[in-house]
């Protein structure tokens, strides 16, 4: 995850390149560093170089990184001539690299030769059936052509490898959120927080998750991320403070009729009502008329 600080500079750096200030390298550097995708800026800024043989023979062997982050670039931009001609001269230099294979692999996904890719996918596990790349990639593959259920059992297989790839839960909880497989979606949250406890966004999703879920220990559950949001964020989570309110409304709703034992205290719900109403007031003075609106109608 990108950061704001990392997201400006990059963003200054690329300004800086447009505007012919130089510092294509540091950017096509940066850019690889945080792994966000601006494919057409790489595509166009690693060929200025690559085409240069002064710039080239400059970099020392960073030039076969560039080749390659050229070659990606171009095929995510459909360049495919241009990818073709980077790979080839990877493949000169490296004759018996699987990264480079990968690279063909890749290519052959973006002519649409699904058949051919997956061939040559297995392929290489056969040789390394530890390559997390590979799986990725068979992954994001079967998405690609929509085959959505394919994808999710190449994700569970390669969670029962790689069991720490946080984000790899993260996608998997994402397409079973998509499907409305919400208890799947949960258990994967549920892993992600055991590896990250501190992570508020974890808390949030897992807590959004449970409420939608519904039912009186789901809802109950669901409160106490909120919560938990809340506190890891030290009270500055709009959306869980509103979850705290939503929670506690259902909850009475399904507690009628139960002892007073089984009944929560207000004390929580009123905080939180009380500051979202400062928040609103503070932020968003045109709006705060709807929150205490909807927050009466939760009879909070």
């Amino acid at each position: 995850m990108v950061s704001k600080t990392e997201e400006t500079q990059l963003n200054t750096l690329e300004n800086q390149v447009d505007n012919g200030g130089g510092g294509a390298w540091e950017y096509l550097c940066l850019v690889r560093k945080l792994k966000v995708r601006r494919s057409e800026k790489v595509l166009k800024y690693g060929l200025s170089i690559l085409n240069d043989p002064k710039k080239r023979s400059a970099l020392g062997p960073e030039e076969w990184t560039l080749y390659e982050q050229v070659a990606i670039a171009a095929m995510d931009c459909q360049c495919l001539d241009f990818a073709k001609d980077c790979i080839k001269v990877l493949h000169k230099k490296f004759p018996e690299s699987k990264r480079v294979g990968r690279l063909d692999c890749m290519l052959l996904e973006a002519k649409g030769s699904w058949a051919e890719a997956e061939k040559a996918y297995s392929s290489l596990l056969e040789d390394n059936p530890l390559d997390q790349a590979i799986h990725k990639r068979r992954v994001a593959m079967a998405k690609a052509q929509g085959n959505i259920s394919v994808a999710i059992e190449w994700l569970n297989k390669y969670l029962e490898i790689f069991m720490a790839d946080h984000d790899a839960w993260r996608e998997l909880a994402d397409i079973y959120l998509s499907l409305q497989m919400y208890k799947q979606a949960a258990f994967c949250y549920e892993e992600l927080l055991l590896s990250h406890p501190t992570v508020p966004l974890y808390h949030l999703t897992y807590a959004d998750v449970l409420y939608t879920l519904g039912g009186l220990e789901n809802l109950q559950t669901a409160k106490k991320y909120y919560a938990s949001t809340i506190d890891l964020t030290r009270g500055k989570n709009t959306r869980a403070l509103l979850g705290i309110c939503l929670c506690t409304s259902a909850i009475a709703q399904l507690s009628k009729g139960r002892s007073k034992e089984d009944k929560e205290s207000p004390e929580l719900q009123s905080l939180a009502a009380k500051v979202l109403e400062k928040e609103y007031k503070q932020r968003a003075a045109d709006k705060l008329g709807l929150v205490t609106s909807a927050l009466r109608s939760l009879k909070i």
